[in-house]
């Protein structure tokens, strides 16, 4: 045992206890960790989904996207083409990380800001909740723990991909489907199918695309120089604003002909045009249907295939039920005075002024006019393929071509300078000729003449139309199609498809 009352054995204790107390220091010291650097700050630029996976362990990442999406899925125009994309790529954010880091969506959020410009509300895109969530993710996520900030990124992408849906059909096909909106409308107007809603989804270089969608029309642009003219001058009365909202909508619809030549009939106007090779080469004015829903003149594309010169009336149904049996009931040789041929089950009846039509069941009777100056067709008529058994035709009564309003007829269109449209249509040769010949003949025979090449005709709706200057003319919504039109393009996007 230690004597610790020895003066060398205390000496040579306190030494001891020192040497182990600088020992136990020193091990001490190298059993503690280091301390880590500093986390460098959150970049909210980029989102790597290699990085996120690693966190399954505390969630399960593709289950909690598909959650978020069944949740939102009745916002969405197309749900089913959104889960297939996210599906190819394991329900991961892939918008956010292919255009964060170079700030493209802020760009796209200027875009759906700026889309008024266009005639569109912005929140027809949900743009307030856009901008909401991509700044909470910008400026709050570094705050938030990592399971709330993988939420937010969740629902930011979706809702970017549908808005970027949406914003490439608007300014592509329309917001509308003109079909669904408008009783009288036969137009083929090309509409987005799933496949090009996929491919919106794959493009890499966000900026591009949206420029390379903005319509660049000459008529477009015209009217949203008259637009944001309107915007900058407010008035009490916004008529106009809505006028052009609507003509810029209905210029956005995929209707117009894609050949070099075509007929276009703007009934608002009155007016025919035949286009060739992007300039008007003849202009004439029309009669169109009356403002009644069973006698307005339709919506339509077609293409003219032929002529009948000296043309044979088959008299619609309900002309005869309104009209012509009315006059018969009044003068018992009416159908004699006008060349009409009355048939009674498809066999002509040889002496219709011994019908007495007051009290004849009239269902079984079909009319047909003779050529001849009675016709109502005059000396040709113009035939292509339609649902609403309309063509363009001459007329014996040129009286209305000199009123302003000219919606007169029954939903044909009557044309003010007929040989001069055949001429367009036929051009120089043999078959115009025979056209002319036939149309001056003082003793006339139906004659049908085929076109060479079948022409589009083109029968729109604009109340507002640029002339070749530029300058905007407006023209009476005579049928109401401007205020249909307004009121479903005030409906959520969703309602719409």
């Amino acid at each position: 045992m230690f004597d610790t009352n020895h003066p060398l054995k205390l000496l040579f204790l306190k030494e001891n206890v020192i040497f182990i107390m600088i020992c136990v220091l020193f091990c001490a010291s190298c059993s503690v960790k280091r301390p880590l650097a500093p986390t460098p700050a959150i970049q909210l630029t980029k989102i790597e989904p290699p990085v996120l996976k690693k966190h399954t362990e505390k969630m399960n990442v593709a289950a909690e996207f598909k959650r978020i999406f069944e949740a939102s899925r009745l916002t969405f125009i197309y749900p089913d083409q959104i889960d297939s994309f996210y599906k190819n790529n394991e329900y991961q954010p892939v918008l956010i990380s292919r255009f964060m880091a170079d700030d493209q969506l802020q760009t796209f959020e200027g875009y759906l800001m700026n889309v008024d410009a266009h005639g569109i509300d912005p929140q027809v895109f949900t743009v307030n909740r856009i901008k909401k969530l991509l700044d909470n993710y910008i400026h709050e996520n570094a705050r938030k723990k990592e399971r709330e900030s993988y939420r937010d990124a969740m629902e930011l992408e979706l809702v970017i991909a549908d808005a970027i849906i949406k914003y490439s059909n608007a300014m592509q096909f329309g917001i509308v489907d003109p079909a669904r909106v408008y009783i009288n409308y036969s137009t083929p107007t090309l509409r987005p199918d799933s496949m090009t809603v996929i491919q919106v989804l794959k493009v890499k270089n966000l900026k591009a695309y949206l420029d390379s969608i903005q319509p660049k029309d000459k008529q477009y642009v015209a009217l949203q120089k008259a637009l944001k003219a309107e915007q900058e001058n407010p008035q009490e009365n916004d008529s106009t604003y809505r006028i052009l909202k609507v003509n810029l909508e209905r210029l956005r619809w995929k209707n117009k002909p894609l050949t070099d030549k075509y007929v276009q009939v703007n009934i608002p106007e009155f007016m025919l045009s035949v286009i060739d090779s992007g300039k008007v080469s003849l202009r004439m004015k029309v009669c169109v249907g009356e403002q009644a829903l069973d006698k307005e003149t339709p919506q339509l594309g077609s293409k003219i295939y032929s002529v009948q010169v000296n043309p044979v009336w088959n008299i619609p149904q309900s002309i005869a039920g309104n009209e012509i049996i009315a006059y018969a009931k009044k003068n018992r040789y009416y159908f004699a005075n006008n060349d009409i041929n009355v048939y009674r089950n498809g066999k002509l009846v040889g002496d219709p002024e011994s019908i007495d039509w007051k009290s004849e069941e009239t269902g079984a009777y079909s009319f047909k006019q003779q050529p001849g100056e009675q016709n109502p067709l005059g000396r040709i008529k113009f035939l292509f393929n339609n649902e609403s058994s309309v063509y363009l035709h001459d007329t014996p009564v040129q009286a209305p071509f000199k009123q302003k309003g000219r919606a007169v007829s029954h939903g044909c269109v009557r044309v003010e300078q007929p040989l001069n449209l055949a001429y367009a249509l036929f051009g120089k040769g043999e078959k115009f000729d025979q056209i002319k010949k036939a149309m001056a003949n003082g003793y006339p025979r139906a004659k049908y003449i085929g076109l060479p090449l079948q022409v589009p005709v083109w029968i729109s709706y604009y109340t507002a139309w640029a002339d070749k200057k530029g300058a905007v003319h407006f023209y009476k919504d005579i049928y109401g199609l401007d205020d249909v039109l307004y009121k479903q393009l005030s409906f959520p996007f969703s309602q719409l498809y």
